[in-house]
């Protein structure tokens, strides 16, 4: 089975110390875990460029008790958010934030929310299983554009080659500054079976991969939770992989069409 890693970024926790990060689009970038791993270092990050916040209003990103940044979300509905499960499992809603319509996250702009509600889907148990998607639950309703979720008949826009846009903040490299700024990158779908050669436990239904055979652009640690959206749709949940940009190792994505109906029934749920 290959060494796959969540791709979760910094975060402080009491119990959980600090977490490896790096950042979206990298080169040839080893994974670091959920917990404080660490790992050699890696080449500049290629692929991507920066995003205005403006035209991708429905990316957000989570922070931590002491605002570090340290995973993605995709806003489904004015109060809610679609992220990993990983990123917020076993985490209380107090020690979660969310920020939306923040390009820079050095800058004051857009609207900090507090977490009253987590769910994580009751079939995760982690990254490399399945399940990997979570909702939350915000104190607010927010202005910005909810991303519609891909439905479980849009089987064309998980075609293998289909170019797919991947979100997210992070490190610009291992152990590196991470990224004050949206950044975006084109991945196209990985076929089931090419997956599945990279991965023993890949599954067609839970997941979807991404990425260019020769590698070179990726998501990696820091964008855990980001969106993965064919034209205009949420099709992929940042999730796991093994290294970030290897050659014959896509990123892998939680298939969002197959939660579609789990995601809308919390995304109307009230709390």
């Amino acid at each position: 089975m290959s060494d796959t890693k969540p791709r979760t970024g910094a975060k402080v926790r009491a119990a959980a110390g600090t977490l490896a990060a790096m950042g979206l689009l990298g080169g040839l970038l080893t994974t670091a875990a959920h917990a404080s791993e660490q790992g050699a270092a890696a080449p500049p990050i290629v692929g991507g460029q920066q995003a205005p916040i403006a035209d991708h209003s429905w990316v957000v990103f989570l922070t931590d008790d002491q605002g570090n940044q340290f995973c993605g979300g995709t806003l489904g509905a004015a109060d809610k958010v679609i992220t990993a499960a990983h990123c917020v499992d076993g985490e209380r809603p107090a020690s979660v934030k969310v920020v939306a319509g923040r390009e820079d996250k050095s800058s004051t702009e857009g609207v900090e929310s507090s977490v009253t509600d987590i769910w994580v889907h009751p079939g995760y148990q982690d990254a490399n299983t399945g399940s990997d998607v979570a909702v939350l639950t915000l104190d607010k309703r927010l202005t910005q554009t909810p991303l519609p979720v891909a439905m479980p008949e849009d089987t064309a826009a998980y075609e293998p080659g289909t170019m797919a846009s991947v979100l997210g903040w992070g490190n610009t490299s291992e152990g590196g500054e991470a990224s004050e700024t949206l950044q975006k990158a084109q991945v196209p779908l990985t076929s089931d079976a090419d997956c599945k050669k990279a991965y023993e436990q890949y599954d067609p239904k839970a997941m979807v991969c991404a990425g260019f055979p020769e590698g070179g652009v990726d998501s990696c640690q820091g964008d855990s939770g980001g969106p993965l959206v064919v034209d205009g749709k949420l099709v992929g949940i940042v999730s796991t992989g093994n290294g970030c940009a290897r050659p014959g190792n896509p990123g892998i994505y939680t298939r969002t069409a197959t939660y579609q109906p789990d995601i809308q029934a919390q995304l109307t749920a009230q709390r």
